[in-house]
C-alpha cells in the first residue's frame, strides 16, 4: 500500500509538474502575470511568494492549476498583461504549452532510460527476468533467474512456448518444472484473466538482453518509441470511438494501482509507465471538450475566425456540457477501476 501511494504521487506530480509547467513558462514569455502556480489542489500544505507569483503544494496531488491574471474578461485587474488582453496567438500558445510539454517529457524519459539503463529486448529463452509481488507467479514460491523446463508435463525450450501454455489457460492449475542453479523445483499455480490483455497471467516477465547505446543514438530512439506509441495510442482510441466501448478507461483509483504493480518491477518500469501516461494525458487533453485544454484551443480558433469571442451566453453553455462530458466520463472510469478490484480484473 505505500509502495502503491508513493509510486502514484510520483507519477501524477511528475505529470501535473510537467503540464503546469508548460502553461507557466509560455504565460510568462508571452506577458501574462500569473498569480499562482499550484500542485495539487484542496488546502496549502506549503507555500511561498517569489515576486509576484505565489508557488504552491496542495493536499490532493491529482492535479494542479496557474491562476493567471485576465482568465476571466470581467475579472482582469492586470490590465494588457491579462490573459484576455493578449493577441489570440499568445493565448493558443499558452493552452497548447501543457500538452505539448506531455509529449516532450517522454522522449526525456525514454532518453534517460535508454542511456543510463541501455535497450532492453527480450531473451527467447524461458527464463523469468522479473516476479510481481502477489501475483501467482510469486505466491507459488518462483524467483527472477528461474528456468522453465516443463509445463504440465510438456518439456519447454521457449519463451513463447511458455507464454502460450499460460495465456489459454481457463483457470485451472498448472504444475511448472523450473532449474534454479543446481536444484530442480516443482510447485503449481493458477494463471489469473486479465482482462485487458485479454488472456490469462501468472505475472512474470521474461528475461532481457541489454545494450548500452550512445548520446545521439539513445535521443534518436527515444523520439523513435515516443512516435511509435502516439500513433499506437491514437489507433487505440478510434478502435474505442468505433465501438463506443469505456471498459478500457481507468480513474484515478485505477491508475494508482498500475503505478503500485509497475514499481514493484523496479524504477526503470514506472518512469516507462509514466512516459506512457504523460503521452495519454497529452492526447487526452486536447479533445475538442470545452473544460479541457483542447476544448479552450478550440475555442479560440473561433475567436480567431469571428474576430471576436464566442458570447457568454454560447460560452457557458459549452463549458456545462464540457463539464458534464467529463463528470460521466469521470464516473464511466471510476465504475471500472471499482470494478476491477472487486473482480480482481
Amino acid at each position: 500500500m505505500v509502495l502503491t501511494i508513493a509510486a502514484a504521487i510520483f507519477v501524477f506530480g511528475l505529470l501535473v509538474l510537467v503540464h503546469e509547467l508548460g502553461h507557466f513558462l509560455t504565460a510568462k514569455l508571452t506577458g501574462m502575470r500569473v498569480d499562482e502556480f499550484a500542485i495539487g489542489f484542496g488546502p496549502k500544505l506549503i507555500s511561498h511568494r517569489w515576486g509576484e507569483t505565489v508557488y504552491s503544494l496542495r493536499v490532493i496531488p491529482l492535479g494542479g492549476f496557474n491562476d493567471i491574471a485576465g482568465m476571466n474578461p470581467d475579472d482582469n485587474d492586470a490590465g494588457e498583461r491579462g490573459y484576455c488582453e493578449k493577441p489570440v496567438l499568445s493565448r493558443m500558445i499558452v493552452i497548447l504549452a501543457g500538452s505539448v510539454m506531455n509529449f516532450i517529457l517522454p522522449v526525456f524519459l525514454f532518453f534517460g532510460i535508454f542511456f543510463f539503463a541501455g535497450v532492453s529486448t527480450p531473451n527467447p529463452e524461458p527464463v523469468f527476468g522479473s516476479v510481481i509481488a502477489g501475483k501467482p507467479a510469486a505466491e507459488a514460491g518462483f524467483l527472477p533467474g528461474d528456468r522453465v523446463l516443463s509445463i504440465d508435463g510438456k518439456s519447454i525450450s521457449k519463451w513463447t512456448e511458455f507464454v502460450d501454455g499460460v495465456k489459454d489457460n481457463t483457470g485451472e492449475p498448472i504444475e511448472l518444472v523450473v532449474q534454479r542453479g543446481d536444484e530442480t523445483i516443482t510447485a503449481t499455480m493458477t494463471p489469473v484473466y486479465d482482462e485487458q490483455a485479454k488472456k490469462a497471467m501468472v505475472g512474470v516477465m521474461s528475461s532481457v538482453d541489454t545494450r548500452m547505446p550512445g548520446l545521439v543514438e539513445s535521443m534518436q530512439l527515444a523520439v523513435q518509441k515516443t512516435a511509435a506509441i502516439i500513433v499506437m495510442m491514437l489507433d487505440a482510441l478510434y478502435k474505442i470511438l468505433l465501438e463506443l466501448s469505456g471498459t478500457e478507461l481507468a480513474g484515478p483509483i485505477g491508475v494508482a494501482q498500475m503505478a503500485g504493480e509497475v514499481a514493484q518491477m523496479g524504477f526503470v518500469p514506472l518512469l516507462n509507465f509514466a512516459a506512457f501516461l504523460s503521452l495519454n494525458l497529452g492526447i487526452v487533453n486536447l479533445f475538442p471538450i470545452p473544460a479541457l485544454d483542447g476544448g479552450h484551443f478550440a475555442g479560440l480558433c473561433v475567436e480567431a475566425v469571428r474576430g471576436k469571442p464566442m458570447g457568454p451566453k454560447a460560452l457557458e453553455y459549452t463549458q456545462k456540457v464540457g463539464i458534464a462530458l467529463l463528470i460521466l466520463l469521470m464516473i464511466l472510469a471510476t465504475k471500472n477501476d471499482i470494478v476491477r478490484i472487486f473482480t480482481g480484473g
